[in-house]
């Protein structure tokens, strides 16, 4: 699968890339040819990842970096030793996840946004800032953040997580606007995109409850599908825009 697609030779940041999202994002990247540099806080699981997807991928360029991706001036640091590297940056990849969620609304523990502020909204934040203009210099520059359905019909029980996705979606949205901006009459030839799943399922999570159905889940390889499939499409079109993966609501 390796070789001459859109990927061909392309460079892409994944951050979050030792969780199961992540081992799945780097290893489907490397199959289409594009040197993939992950980050994730926990070294000892960015280190199986990076090595399950140069082995899966026949020995491609995959590299790992431990990354406090809720500093700044570390995430500016890792985009610009990147592109130093890597002559070029075509792409991050936002697979930094995380959930906490109440039983009803009225029993919401706030200190459950802090958290997820962090995590959820933080980490955008920095690593769009962080990679802009590394993008914006790329002929196929993409941002794409995954993001759940919750976030545009949020539950009573889920009030801290859809509201953290939202400012991640709005956050996003505006970065699109940037490269919209930038592009001119033109139009953009970088784009920041939206993948919205219900929830993520993988292999542990089906061994650990095999009788569970995972209605409208996506498979963690499914996405990495779909995330490589962002750049085969214009710019134009992908800009600002959601791609549902499951039912819109």
């Amino acid at each position: 699968m390796a070789g001459n697609g859109a990927l061909s030779g392309a460079v892409i940041a994944v951050a979050g890339a030792g969780g199961p999202a992540g081992r799945a994002a780097l290893l489907r990247l490397a199959e289409a040819g594009a040197t993939v540099v992950g980050a994730d806080n926990d070294p000892e699981r960015l280190a199986e990842a990076v090595d399950a997807a140069r082995y899966g991928a026949g020995g491609a360029t995959v590299t790992g970096e431990t990354v406090d991706l809720l500093d700044l001036d570390s995430t500016r640091d890792w985009a610009a030793r990147t592109e130093k590297e890597f002559g070029r940056v075509d792409g991050v990849v936002h697979l930094v996840g995380g959930w906490r969620g109440s039983e009803t609304f009225i029993k919401t523990s706030l200190d459950d946004w802090d958290f997820l502020e962090l995590l959820l909204i933080r980490t955008v934040q920095h690593t769009s800032l962080a990679f802009y203009e590394a993008l914006q210099r790329s002929d196929r520059g993409r941002y794409v953040l995954i993001s759940a359905a919750g976030a545009t019909r949020p539950t009573a029980g889920n009030a801290s997580y859809a509201a953290a996705k939202a400012a991640a979606e709005a956050w996003t949205l505006a970065l699109a606007d940037a490269f919209r901006k930038a592009g001119g009459a033109g139009g953009p030839t970088s784009a920041a995109v939206i993948l919205v799943v219900k929830a993520l399922v993988h292999e542990a999570m089906r061994a650990e409850r095999p009788n569970a159905k995972f209605a409208g889940f996506t498979d963690v390889r499914d996405l990495a599908e779909e995330v490589a499939g962002v750049w085969e499409k214009p710019a134009a079109e992908l800009n600002g825009n959601r791609l549902w993966l499951t039912e819109k609501p």
